[in-house]
């Protein structure tokens, strides 16, 4: 099996909203910020090739699908989908897909499903041949969202998902899909029923951790939807990637795909053995 990081669609969001209760003062020495007070954000994404026989491709990112004037509101930088090149340098197209692990339905980590935007035309699923997995608790959240999260998901998007008739809802720690070979892990701070995949000794952090600044126990974002919770789930999780040696992988870190966990003597939890992206790397190329 071989691991990738592919990068989608970038964004520019405000970096008060991405740290939440942090002051300028503090995050603007991690992530310079332009005049507008944004911060620039991937939407990466992670592919293992030959899992077990299969192409897996673990979220999509924010993809092309608004229309320009929603682009520009939600800062998304690049007018075409990214994600379909960056899986064609890995030798794949999105037919070549055959499952896609979604840990959850926020549109900057499942908009790139769908086909870039048309005018006049309806959004349209990509992955001809793919699997969707969903957490089961969160795809209830998708079907009726509270109003504090409601303009984060695709409205067409759970309806269109249900009538590919590929859809798995993951109700515990592994798959009917992808079996042993993925484990899951479950959140509720950010959103309920968020899925954390697992796999070969590296775990996608999704929005329980979007990057390396964010590991500090602390720092939350404002887009969560309960930071306490998240924290106390946060520290679970990083104890738990310590001990067993396991891999961070982030989606929104600008500059940073994969990192090993740290504890100082202070109990403060941090990286290293920082990675800008993997290309086709095995476990044992990527372990430290």
């Amino acid at each position: 099996m071989q691991l990738w990081s592919l990068e989608g669609n970038t964004q520019k969001l405000d970096g008060g909203a991405m740290f939440g209760n942090a002051p300028k003062a503090m995050w603007a020495r991690w992530i310079e910020p332009d005049a507008e007070n944004r911060i620039p954000l991937s939407c990466r994404c992670l592919l293992a090739r030959d899992l077990d026989g299969r192409n897996v491709l673990f979220e999509t990112g924010i993809g092309a699908f608004f229309e320009p004037k929603l682009r520009e509101r939600y800062g998304v930088v690049e007018d075409r989908h990214v994600l379909l090149e960056s899986l064609a340098e890995a030798g794949l197209s999105h037919e070549d897909i055959d499952a896609v692990v979604l840990s959850h339905l926020h549109f900057d980590h499942a908009g790139g499903l769908l086909a870039p935007w048309t005018e006049g035309e309806p959004p349209r699923l990509l992955f001809p041949r793919a699997t969707f997995l969903v957490g089961a608790g969160h795809w209830r959240r998708a079907q009726s969202p509270h109003p504090r999260d409601r303009a984060s998901f695709i409205p067409e998007l759970t309806g269109l998902l249900e009538a590919s008739g590929r859809l798995e809802l993951v109700e515990g720690a592994h798959s009917k899909t992808l079996g042993r070979s993925v484990r899951f892990h479950f959140s509720d701070g950010h959103t309920p029923g968020l899925m954390l995949a697992e796999v070969d000794g590296v775990v996608f952090c999704a929005d329980l951790i979007p990057g390396r600044a964010w590991v500090h126990l602390p720092i939350t974002m404002g887009y969560d939807r309960a930071p306490e919770t998240l924290i106390d789930e946060k520290r679970a999780f990083l104890e738990d990637k310590l001990e067993r040696g396991v891999r961070l992988f982030f989606t929104h870190d600008h500059a940073c795909a994969l990192a090993r966990v740290t504890r100082d003597q202070r109990g403060r939890f941090g990286t290293a053995d920082e990675q800008a992206r993997l290309r086709g790397e095995t476990a044992g190329g990527i372990a430290g």
